[in-house]
């Protein structure tokens, strides 16, 4: 391929439904493209419903030359695409954890660390029943999240419930519902769309947000804002985490040793969803 052709390849093995729903990866090719594009690399997304059609993705790109690299994500424990794209010998950047790139460029945030900030927030707010609507726990960045909130929880004297979900609205609703045996005060999503479908379903039970329950969102997309009330968000830059990513990968193209590149760290962003719970509500 010429410089003017190149291509970076990101597969996305998730339900279109969801997926269009979601603003995170909005965001994360927005900021690929904008250090990508001016270098004269376009970058190719491609939805699949699986990891098989995901790795069968790879391998057609790899023996057609489609693509000069490859933007892993949603890593698992030991994830198979790693030695795959190796063998393929295609570079590649890891969005996740460096434990799982074995020696691939990395852009890291850490999960655990502000996961332990959110419970820390409602914690010191006086909640002592909070909920968390993690993604998949197949992920390693869901198991991380999902380890600090635990350890949190455990340090404030606090107590937390879970429920799964897989990043869409319908799911939220689901695990909302489920969440709520436990009688919490306080609730935090795993992203802004479960965050919303935690909203609705609340309004629609004539529970009030904050009043009865506060509700913190992560990612903190403008669907934060919109929402009504406006939700407090774990607040990520997800677009510079996509400029990272492009940065990475075209040090890797160029054949720069592996590194890590961490994003910037993410904060609580306080908006209406959130306050002090009375002494009747605890």
């Amino acid at each position: 391929m010429t410089q003017a052709q190149r291509r970076v390849g990101l597969v996305l093995a998730r339900a279109s439904k969801v997926l269009g729903e979601e603003p995170y990866y909005h965001e994360f090719v927005e900021g690929l493209e904008r250090v990508l594009t001016p270098a004269g690399v376009s970058v190719l997304v491609k939805v699949v419903i699986d990891r098989q059609a995901e790795t069968e993705t790879y391998e057609q790109w790899a023996d057609r030359g489609r693509v000069d690299g490859i933007v892993l994500v949603d890593l698992a424990p030991d994830d198979e695409r790693v030695a795959l794209v190796n063998r393929l010998g295609l570079p590649a950047v890891v969005i996740g954890a460096p434990s799982t790139a074995s020696g691939l460029p990395t852009v890291w945030t850490d999960d655990a660390g502000f996961a332990r900030e959110a419970i820390r927030f409602l914690a010191e707010q006086g909640h002592e029943a909070i909920g968390h609507v993690s993604g998949p726990l197949a992920f390693v960045h869901t198991q991380l999240r999902r380890e600090g909130a635990r350890a949190e929880a455990e340090a404030q004297g606090v107590r937390l419930l879970h429920a799964e979900g897989d990043y869409s609205y319908e799911s939220g609703r689901v695990a909302i519902e489920e969440l709520l045996q436990g009688s919490p005060t306080a609730i935090v999503c795993d992203n802004d769309v479960m965050a919303i479908a935690v909203l609705d379903t609340l309004r629609e039970k004539g529970l009030a947000v904050p009043a009865d329950i506060s509700v913190v969102a992560w990612d903190d997309s403008a669907q934060c804002q919109l929402a009504v009330p406006a939700l407090s968000a774990m607040s990520h830059d997800v677009g510079r985490i996509g400029e990272l990513a492009a940065g990475a990968m075209l040090d890797a193209m160029g054949g720069a040793a592996p590194a890590v590149y961490e994003a910037p760290a993410a904060h609580i962003v306080v908006r209406d969803s959130t306050r002090t719970p009375s002494p009747a509500s605890r």
